[in-house]
């Protein structure tokens, strides 16, 4: 009987696992940079990547309320994760209801009903099988600097203060609010699939508002980042929190599709 031959994904996948972690950074940036290019290549509007960002998010929402419905469990999936998204969705969208436009609006509206649903379900219905002692992210003091952050941090346009900081700081919460789901996948050491599909949709809507903010830098020749000097931080720490966002489902990711291009259906997470 012949030895089945390998794909070539796979193949990259091997060669990857045996070079160093400065190659395999320096493979990963290579990547996302001919991934960045594509993207600047074939799509017209920027605002688009802002859309498929919004839209992988509903996606992968979507995914656990079906794995809720149809599973009737909620094991590996953490509460807290939930929670924090829901947050920054109400926030931003009490802060942005009035200013941006109804495509956006649309697609925070269906993610946030979606995530209630979510919480819901884990917190009355299934509670039985949420593993509480697995989700122990420590969160309070976590969220509190970040909104003394947003107190000093925060775009300077026409809206009241108040909406300023509270759309600065459901940007900053939104950079972490995965934290406590890897912290609960890393604990678990397993990962059942839908979950998985989850956090690979979150990492997809990552990449893609990342993308936006690089290529707008691009094409502003990064004329931003030089207000930093006047005091306004704002960009750039915008620009960090997508940047961060990024890099902490980066490796998920990666292991992600190592996982489904060699058959497993329940991932492992690396020690």
């Amino acid at each position: 009987m012949g030895r089945r031959r390998s794909s070539p994904a796979s193949n990259f996948l091997e060669w990857a696992r045996r070079r160093s972690m400065p190659a395999k950074i320096f493979a990963g940036a290579t990547l996302a940079l001919c991934a960045l290019v594509a993207l600047k290549l074939t799509v017209r509007k920027i605002d688009y990547f802002f859309v498929g960002s919004e839209a992988a998010h509903a996606a992968g929402i979507l995914v656990l309320i079906y794995k809720l419905t149809t599973k009737n469990n909620c094991s590996g999936l953490s509460l807290k994760s939930q929670g924090l998204t829901a947050l920054f969705l109400s926030i931003r969208l009490f802060s942005s209801v009035s200013w941006e436009s109804g495509i956006h609006i649309g697609l925070d509206l269906i993610c946030l009903m979606a995530t209630a649903c979510v919480v819901y379900m884990i917190w009355f219905k299934l509670k039985s099988s949420y593993i509480k002692e697995l989700d122990n992210f420590p969160l309070l003091f976590l969220v509190l600097a970040l909104f003394v952050i947003a107190l000093f941090i925060h775009p300077y346009t026409p809206q009241s203060f108040l909406i300023r900081v509270l759309w600065a700081f459901s940007m900053y919460i939104e950079a972490v609010s995965v934290l406590p789901q890897l912290y609960f996948m890393r604990n678990a050491k397993m990962i059942e699939p839908f979950t998985g599909h989850y956090v690979f949709a979150l990492g997809v809507s990552r990449f893609l508002s990342c993308a936006y903010w690089i290529i707008e830098t691009y094409k502003t020749n990064g004329k931003y980042f030089f207000l930093a000097g006047s005091g306004y931080f704002w960009y750039l720490s915008a620009f960090i929190a997508e940047i961060v966002q990024t890099f902490i489902l980066a490796d998920f990711c990666y292991y992600y599709i190592k996982s489904r291009i060699e058959g497993h259906l329940i991932m492992q997470m690396p020690v």
